[in-house]
């Protein structure tokens, strides 16, 4: 629990610091705001401070910071520092500095962040890739709650299409309709089941690996049947909680309503490192729960049945949260596996919906535009949840390609930062360095991977490292020119 705790500080002091510094390169100023400038009552609305920061953690967290650290608990206490690290000086900078753009251009979407940062055909590349990731975020979050809930009562197409036709209302509605009246009360009690799960640590204080125990791949220690090895496959696994860039596409929604510049600090920086936080608790659950001394979690538990190593995330939350805190647990627990996946999939639409209209030009204040975009949007979304609902692997292959998809889209925010950085003659490094890191996670994840390519570790490293260097000098070529062309002019 000491490097728990530990680490636990660092996030809080990486706030108070490395946000500072982040914050003063950007450089947020007194100018009108695109919530302000325009203000239409739908998208563009001003809100309070706590109302916005609450929103853009439930936006960004949902259960990413819960399953996914779970599941990367199993690495060992690497998850721990990927975490702190991976959190502080590469997901808090690419989530303020995505919102802080987004703003200071108007109020745009990612893609056309991208597209003028990055070029043309990249925005269109990246409308496509952005869009279609959002897609697949709403399709898994109608299906995985909905047989959740079928489970508890009623059937599953009832759930499906009452949570379908939830994300209709939410995508059309003004963001103060819905979204800002209960996604607060969502965002608190996601945090009171961490808070819950952080005091029970600390009362249980049970006896989990710390970092100087070692940094190996406990599971290849504890499963034969472990093949993924921790780099690249941690930094995939934990996603959010770490840096996502999922969460690129959810702070110019929170952009939009935010009424100075100098909000953005404590909503994009601050609500990253709460996600962080929750993320480690639940890291440090799952070291409990697969490899507590003398015994792990998994048996002691009551049950856990034959599952041990092997139970899935959800389970676990279950599991942990009845035993620990009774029925007050297993109704956060069941808060955080049902209405947090909704609160994700609904503002992922919502999102797809803006960054269409922003593509194509198509103002959104009135209810008939926003029908142009929304009916074609959930038809597609629909055919992804009639092929998975159909295809008996289908949740899992949507979830495997949406871990990868989604860390790319991580990589090429960063790049479009990085430039932007550059052009504005702002400390660039601050999103260089995670871009170069990502670049490379995201490369050779794509050749060693079981779930993509699968090549023989020594061509899949080789391969991926040689996509990181073509990258990497494509960079500098472009830095070069551009210093050249500056100092000409």
């Amino acid at each position: 629990m000491i490097s728990f705790t530990l680490c636990l500080l660092a996030l809080v002091l990486g706030y108070a610091i490395y946000g500072k510094v982040v914050e003063r390169v950007f450089g947020p100023d007194d100018r009108i705001t695109p919530a302000l400038s325009k203000t239409d009552g739908v998208d563009f609305v001003a809100m309070p401070n706590w109302r916005i920061f609450m929103i853009q953690f439930l936006n960004i967290a949902g259960t990413g910071p819960i399953f996914g650290a779970i599941m990367g608990a199993k690495f060992g206490t690497s998850s721990f520092l990927w975490i702190v690290f991976g959190c502080i000086f590469a997901g808090a900078v690419h989530d303020y500095l995505s919102g802080m753009v987004s703003m200071r251009k108007g109020g745009i979407g990612l893609p056309e962040i991208i597209g003028k940062y990055l070029g043309g055909k990249m925005r269109v590349a990246m409308l496509v890739l952005t869009v279609f990731l959002l897609m697949v975020v709403g399709a898994i979050f109608i299906y995985s709650p909905a047989v959740i809930l079928s489970n508890l009562v009623g059937d599953l197409v009832f759930w499906i299409v009452v949570i379908l036709v939830y994300y209709l209302i939410a995508t059309l509605l003004p963001i103060k309709k819905i979204i800002g009246h209960i996604y607060p009360l969502f965002g608190a009690s996601l945090m009171l089941m961490a808070l819950a799960m952080l005091i029970m640590l600390y009362v249980k204080n049970p006896s989990i690996p710390e970092i100087w125990d070692g940094l190996g791949n406990k599971a290849m220690e504890h499963s034969s049947s472990w093949k993924d090895n921790i780099f690249p496959c941690l930094f995939i696994v934990i996603s959010c909680g770490a840096i996502s860039g999922f969460h690129a596409t959810q702070s110019p929604l929170m952009g939009r309503c935010m009424k100075s510049e100098r909000q953005g600090r404590p909503v994009f920086y601050g609500a990253m490192i709460t996600e962080g936080i929750v993320a480690l608790i639940w890291a440090a659950v799952g070291s409990y729960f697969f490899y507590a001394e003398p015994q792990p979690g998994y048996e002691v538990l009551p049950q856990v049945g034959n599952n041990g190593f092997s139970t899935p995330a959800p389970q676990v939350v279950n599991l942990i949260c009845n035993n620990w805190l009774g029925v007050v647990g297993g109704a956060l627990a069941m808060l955080g596996i049902v209405a947090a996946p909704i609160t994700t999939g609904d503002t992922a639409l919502r999102s797809a919906r803006l960054i269409i209209a922003d593509f194509i030009k198509v103002e959104q204040r009135t209810i008939k535009r926003r029908l142009i975009i929304t009916v074609p949007l959930f038809l597609c979304t629909f055919s992804l949840l009639t092929w998975q609902i159909n295809n008996p692997d289908g949740f899992g292959i949507l979830w495997q390609y949406l871990g990868w998809f989604n860390q790319c889209l991580t990589a090429i925010t960063l790049w479009t930062l990085t430039v932007y950085l550059v052009v504005h003659h702002k400390t660039y490094f601050i999103t260089y360095l995670p871009a170069l890191f990502m670049t490379l996670v995201c490369a050779t994840y794509f050749f060693v991977s079981g779930q993509l390519l699968g090549l023989q570790p020594w061509l899949g490293y080789s391969l991926g490292f040689a996509v990181f260097a073509v990258v990497w000098v494509m960079f500098k070529v472009w830095y070069n020119r551009f210093k050249e062309n500056e100092s000409t002019n």
